[in-house]
């Protein structure tokens, strides 16, 4: 289908956009309803430390067989409703498509079973990791490298996986580059030129691929850009508040996805996630506290304020003494989600409040924190949705993120930091001086961009 870009907010009202519920949930053939009213725990997990090779395949698969299978144990002995299962596979799983698939039956052969017998609903996410890196690589859109996502995909689809996810990379290497040098253009041409247009021709064959095998086109992330940037803000190797500028300018690369025709939920570890579902009404997975096995983060509560499946991040197979990890982070899950439908049951006035908790205990101490408030994303969404063009728009909420951050601090909103505020004078400056016209900003900024292959993208 033909790009729909999105010019209107879905949520108009503050006192609408709130966890468990979204304006266009997704119904799965099993019951289970993402967005419907209840909140479900997705896990997210991974092998522990081994290596993954034809002759180690056995035990990848006896590994995964035992994760899921404690999962789905402690969810009958939890009376949990339904769940989520994400599979993020490894680089050679990617690389070696029958092995993802493989991973992927395992996990739903087990799944169904459980529902088979104890009436547990189970849904599957598959992430293939984008392998489009590396010097190997002959083209973004073309090649081994693409083949192997999409026969990943296709062949997971046809396995029994409900939903299509990726952590995509394109723009990545230039990004990468612009986080260690807080150079805020060229964050801006990495996810406005380069990754809007890899989203586009990326999100069109996922689509494709989703409405041929009757599964679900869900959402990517922007994990590669924002969370690289936030994980590094927290060791205080760049500013604060130009991770968080990033994690709203990345919310326009992650929109073009359901702009193709993604339905979500969009993946748990975008952040961006709840510009996207102000913007599109779509459903979301979020990860926050839950998210510490993997990395540390500012955003542990706030993270959960408008969530529809709430996520943990991925979490190795290790023993720890409440049982495997998995497990353990499933259960953890579990009592976060039951505490937010509990509340939601009481009424909308109560959910509200747990909202607005979850928030409160947050945004005062960080900008990455301040700019997931629920009515700053509406507010800050109203107005890039007016705007056209990726670039513009990218451009348009690195403005609008640096201001309201600014006035944050202004109103004693946010933890009063000089250095920060030093930053947040720079940025602002820089952002102010990028011209209007995509094709002057192209040229201004892509002869800076070394470790770009232009020709990989079709410049």
């Amino acid at each position: 289908m033909a790009r729909q870009v999105v010019t209107k907010t879905a949520y108009e009202n503050l006192s609408d956009f709130v966890y468990g519920t979204a304006l266009k949930p997704v119904a799965l053939k099993n019951g289970m309803v993402i967005g419907g009213g209840t909140v479900y725990p997705e896990i997210n997990f991974t092998l522990p430390p081994m290596l993954i090779t034809q002759e180690t395949m056995p035990e990848v698969i006896r590994n995964y067989k035992e994760i899921i299978t404690g999962i789905c144990e402690r969810a009958r002995e939890l009376y949990v409703p339904g769940f989520v299962a994400e599979i993020e596979t490894l680089p050679p799983m990617t690389f070696n498509p029958q092995w993802g698939i493989e991973v992927c039956k395992t996990v739903v052969d087990v799944i169904k079973e459980y529902e088979a017998k104890y009436g547990i609903k189970g849904a599957v996410r598959i992430t293939p990791n984008d392998i489009r890196e590396g010097e190997d690589l002959e083209h973004m859109w073309r090649g081994r490298h693409w083949d192997a996502i999409m026969q990943t995909f296709e062949g997971c689809a046809e396995a029994g996986a409900d939903f299509l996810a990726i952590e995509s990379v394109g723009g990545k290497e230039v990004h990468d580059d612009a986080i260690m040098y807080c150079d805020i253009a060229k964050s801006i041409f990495a996810l406005s030129v380069l990754g809007c247009r890899d989203m586009e021709h990326l999100w069109s064959e996922i689509v494709s691929i989703a409405e041929k095998t009757g599964t679900v086109a869900s959402g990517d992330t922007a994990c590669g850009f924002a969370n690289t940037a936030m994980v590094l803000a927290d060791k205080h190797y760049v500013p604060r508040v130009f991770a968080a500028a990033i994690r709203v300018m990345s919310a326009v690369r992650s929109l073009v996805a359901v702009e193709c025709g993604a339905k979500g939920p969009h993946k748990d570890c975008g952040y961006e996630g709840v510009y996207v579902k102000a913007m599109t009404g779509t459903p979301i997975s979020t990860e926050g506290r839950t998210a510490a096995c993997a990395h540390l983060s500012p955003v542990g509560n706030v993270a959960a304020c408008v969530a529809d499946i709430w996520s943990n991040e991925s979490i190795q197979h290790i023993k720890l003494l409440g049982g495997m990890a998995p497990t353990v982070s499933f259960e953890q899950l579990t009592y976060d989600s039951r505490l937010m439908n509990a509340a939601s049951s009481r009424g909308k006035e109560t959910a509200l409040l747990m909202r607005d908790l979850h928030a409160d205990s947050d945004s005062y101490y960080d900008p990455q924190a301040y700019v997931l408030r629920p009515d700053v994303v509406l507010e800050i969404s109203k107005e890039l949705v007016k705007v056209e063009g990726d670039y513009l728009r990218t451009k348009k909420a690195a403005e609008l993120a640096l201001k309201k951050i600014r006035q944050a601090y202004d109103n004693k909103e946010l933890l009063y930091d000089d250095k920060e505020l030093k930053w947040l004078d720079n940025l602002s400056e820089a952002v102010e001086e990028l011209p209007d016209d995509v094709s002057q900003f192209i040229d201004s900024v892509i002869d800076s961009c070394d470790k770009l292959d232009p020709k990989k993208y079709d410049f």
